[in-house]
């Protein structure tokens, strides 16, 4: 009688262990698909980002090279000459800057989207850590109320004799 007493108390610090650990679990799922948010619009973010920076190359390259065409037709006029140089030269100093920032957003872009690859990943473990320990909550219940029901057939046959 002592030890179906002792092993009930056992199933039940078992359950509860298991029942606290499926909470944790899913706390942590929750946590995980948060962060898994946060990075997504972050990804969202750097896209537009990105768009912004290419779009200013473009327009930067095509001032490139128009600011290069009037440098070939101002040739006859020394000062104008040198000041669209200076000119030029800024501006091609802005494009590689630009593009730098371009190459600097899409590295970020590319580990954005590997860590957000991780934490799926990680999500999906946790996920499945948690189906798994919902399944051994189960049988846990299931053989907590066979044992339970063998304790008062037991019970009640004791109680009848």
């Amino acid at each position: 009688m002592d030890r179906i007493k002792e092993k009930m108390n056992q199933l039940r610090i078992e359950a509860d262990e298991a029942g606290s650990k499926v909470e944790e679990l899913q706390a942590k799922v929750k946590t995980l698909e948060q962060e898994n948010l946060a990075k997504e619009q972050e990804i969202t973010s750097l896209s537009r980002k990105n768009h912004v920076l290419e779009t200013e190359v473009e327009t930067l390259d095509a001032d490139v090279k128009k600011h290069k065409e009037a440098a070939d037709v101002g040739s006859q006029q020394g000062t104008q000459n040198e000041t669209l140089q200076r000119r030029l030269q800024l501006l091609e100093e802005e494009a590689e800057e630009a593009d730098k920032n371009l190459r600097e957003t899409n590295d970020k872009l590319r580990q954005t989207d590997v860590k957000a690859g991780h934490y799926e990943r990680k999500v999906q473990a946790l996920e499945l850590a948690r189906d798994q320990w919902e399944t051994k909550y189960e049988e846990m219940a299931k053989k907590y109320a066979d044992v339970k029901k063998e304790l008062d057939d037991f019970t009640q046959e004791i109680g009848n004799m």
